[in-house]
């Protein structure tokens, strides 16, 4: 028995909407595990250096600063607040040291608790003595 006897066969169609999704995922999937290859604007090849280390060590000035705001120099307490005495004392500890070399290294050793000023009031100290090698020590995690 044929009830469909006056209507037409419909057509079936292909839906596009789940294949677009599929495609979407694949697209996703590759994008994200793609591996990008980095390309440099410059082929640069870096020089070699063939000098030898150097016999002597620079001058190091030691400067300690406490959690209270204490200054050190070299293992000295010195009582000194402001920048321009301590850049008095960095060039005094730079000339007892004996050494002819003008440009000493500064090494930093601040508590980890210390103010940001007192950190600061070195560094402005350096730059009054005229040092421009400055450093911070810090410790190692193990």
């Amino acid at each position: 028995m044929n009830f469909r006897r006056g209507q037409g066969r419909e057509e079936p169609e292909i839906n596009l909407i789940a294949f677009i999704d599929v495609l979407m995922v694949i697209l996703i999937f590759l994008m994200v595990t793609t591996t990008y290859s980095k390309f440099t604007a410059l082929q640069i090849t870096l020089p070699t250096a063939d000098a030898e280390k150097a016999m002597e060590r620079p001058l190091e000035i030691n400067v300690g600063v406490d959690a209270q705001g204490h200054y050190s120099i070299n293992n000295a307490r010195v009582a000194v607040q402001n920048p321009d005495a301590l850049a008095a004392e960095l060039t005094a500890a730079a000339n007892a040291s004996g050494k002819t070399n003008p440009d000493p290294v500064v090494i930093i050793a601040a508590d980890a608790t210390a103010a940001h000023q007192t950190v600061i009031n070195v560094l402005e100290a350096a730059r009054i003595a005229g040092y421009a090698k400055v450093t911070f020590a810090a410790q190692s995690k193990k």
